[in-house]
């Protein structure tokens, strides 16, 4: 990519959201230098708010690293395969066909961001690598498209889908018999969490005034950054002259379509048998796109080197994924992220509470990027503090997700991908992430004090 950096006019909007770009710029280091500040601020406010001292806070940390190393390899292999359909030729030549239906700027921003969201509530990594990728072919047809502000609105889809998608990890867990609050709150299906009428119209709000967000954000002619290069596609790799015995079984078809057959059986009976929603783990949602790649990529060594070009696009996330679990062990271990939590609680009310979930999930995610370990450390003290004050609890749950779903758009850990697939560095598209955010942080408090008012 290439931009003329000249000011020029632009939209209000614009104008706003360079004061955020300039900040990026200027201070916003790569993802991983990010992951090691915040390591080492946990680590010295740890020791002053709690008094740990500094071997009791290192044995913290090591003890965290190791903790998420089950989720790290999940979150890499998702990315990974799900990035791996995404860039498969039968999916680019969809997204070719998607992207030549509209015909100016506003209507490819309104596609990609509406593709965004239904993508999103199918299964986060697999949005987002192909919303990038979308947004690649949409700049390739249509000139006038700033392409940073493409990756930042699509990048926010997959965060928002997430406030309204079954998948979240708070959503399935609180579903799930003898989870671990379930003495106190029972189970609690997704009608009454993820689909409660407070969270279906704040989703709807902040899905369109985010669209309209992206839309209106446009910068003058000169300011511009159209899209120019990325990491190419993966390339329909063409079989060499079956001689050999090995040859013939590397280049077999029979053998990745009975793997794909058995695989689509099982994914069959477990809809059949479970539900849809109920088998949507982690797990089952890689299996799904494995087994897609089984039919995408037809033989053994395409199926390989697909997964080899794509594997890169998980290195950052499968690395900084310890690191966040030492952060995250200094946080619980030391009883610094209850610290956060009880002070930033202490003037709730019951009306009140979900705006302190919040506000005290947008905090802590900056520094437990994992909503399932970030419930792990939050979710008793929530929970203990909305039966106390006799808050609405669906609505307490629902705010926790918004406030740590937000600040991802901080917390650079999850578009790390999207990123490595259109060649692009942090601090290009930071800055319109920390524009967006502002806008999210005032619109869902102020609506998870208001709506409850009228529902």
């Amino acid at each position: 990519m290439a931009a003329n950096t000249k000011a020029s006019g632009g939209t209000m909007l614009w104008k706003l959201s360079k004061k955020f770009q300039f900040a990026a710029e200027k201070i916003i280091p790569d993802s991983f230098v990010f992951c090691l500040i915040l390591t080492f601020l946990v680590f010295i406010l740890g020791m002053v708010f709690t008094g740990t001292g500094p071997l009791k806070m290192i044995i913290h940390w090591y003890n965290g690293v190791w903790s998420q190393a089950a989720f790290a390899f999940q979150m890499s292999i998702m990315v990974v395969t799900c990035a791996t359909t995404a860039r498969a030729k039968q999916v680019k030549k969809a997204l070719i066909w998607i992207s030549n239906i509209p015909k100016g700027p506003i209507g490819a921003m309104v596609l990609l961001m509406a593709f965004g969201y239904v993508s999103s509530f199918i299964n986060w990594a697999f949005c987002t690598v192909v919303t990038p990728i979308l947004a690649m072919q949409l700049s390739k047809q249509i000139k006038g498209l700033h392409f940073p502000m493409m990756i930042a609105a699509g990048y926010s889809t997959m965060i928002l889908g997430q406030c309204m998608g079954p998948s979240a990890s708070v959503y399935a867990l609180l579903a799930t018999p003898n989870h671990f609050l379930v003495d106190k709150l029972g189970v609690m299906t997704q009608d009454i969490t993820t689909y409660h009428p407070v969270n279906v119209v704040l989703w709807v709000i902040l899905a369109v005034f985010t669209m309209y967000l992206a839309i209106m954000t446009r910068p003058g002619a000169d300011e511009l950054v159209e899209f120019k290069t990325a990491l190419d596609d993966v390339d329909d790799y063409s079989e060499e002259e079956k001689v050999t015995f090995a040859d013939k079984m590397n280049g077999s078809k029979i053998m990745m379509w009975l793997i794909g057959i058995a695989g689509v059986i099982m994914i069959v009976w477990s809809f059949v048998t479970k539900g849809i929603i109920p088998s949507l783990t982690i797990n089952f949602v890689i299996f799904i796109f494995l087994i897609m790649n089984c039919f995408l990529y037809n033989t053994p060594r395409k199926f390989i080197q697909a997964y080899k070009e794509n594997m890169p696009l998980a290195t950052e996330v499968m690395i900084q994924f310890p690191f966040y679990g030492g952060i995250a062990g200094m946080m619980s271990d030391s009883g610094f992220g209850q610290v956060i939590v009880a002070a930033i609680m202490r003037s709730a009310s019951a009306r009140s509470m979900p705006v302190w979930s919040f506000l005290s999930a947008w905090v802590v995610n900056l520094f437990i990027p994992s909503q399932g370990g970030q419930w792990i450390v939050q979710g008793p003290l929530l929970v203990d503090a909305s039966l106390a004050l006799k808050a609405n609890i669906s609505t307490v749950v629902n705010a926790f997700v918004y406030g740590d779903e937000t600040t991802n758009l901080l917390q650079p850990l999850y578009v790390i991908p999207a990123l490595a697939v259109v060649g692009m560095k942090l601090k290009d598209v930071w800055g319109f992430m920390a524009f967006i955010c502002a806008f999210w942080t005032v619109i869902i408090a102020v609506g998870l004090y208001v709506i409850p008012l009228f529902i």
